[in-house]
């Protein structure tokens, strides 16, 4: 990298070692209780489930549809996979 390329990065004055960065966030959650851990648990939680996009009605019944197509396909499939197996062990061994 060229002097000016490093220069002009961002935060290239200060050199960053990695145990400073650490020790930061050990010590955080180190002088977190054990119930103000739970409510920063819930808060994320809860912050999480508003990034959820429901699906409407038509995409609702798309999505099932397929997912019913897939699984009788997948049913079909094995079960002709297991009556061959199961035929050609009656050849193989008799019945």
């Amino acid at each position: 990298m060229s002097e000016t390329a490093a220069s002009a990065a961002p935060g290239a004055d200060a050199p960053r070692t990695p145990s400073s960065n650490s020790s930061k966030g050990a010590s955080k959650t180190a002088k977190r209780g054990l119930f103000a851990r739970i409510a920063l648990f819930f808060r994320q939680v809860v912050g999480e489930l508003k990034k959820v996009v429901r699906p409407t009605r038509s995409e609702l019944i798309t999505y099932t549809s397929v997912v019913l197509v897939f699984v009788a396909v997948v049913m079909a499939f094995v079960t002709v996979v297991d009556l061959g197996i199961g035929k050609l062990t009656f050849w193989v061994f008799g019945g």
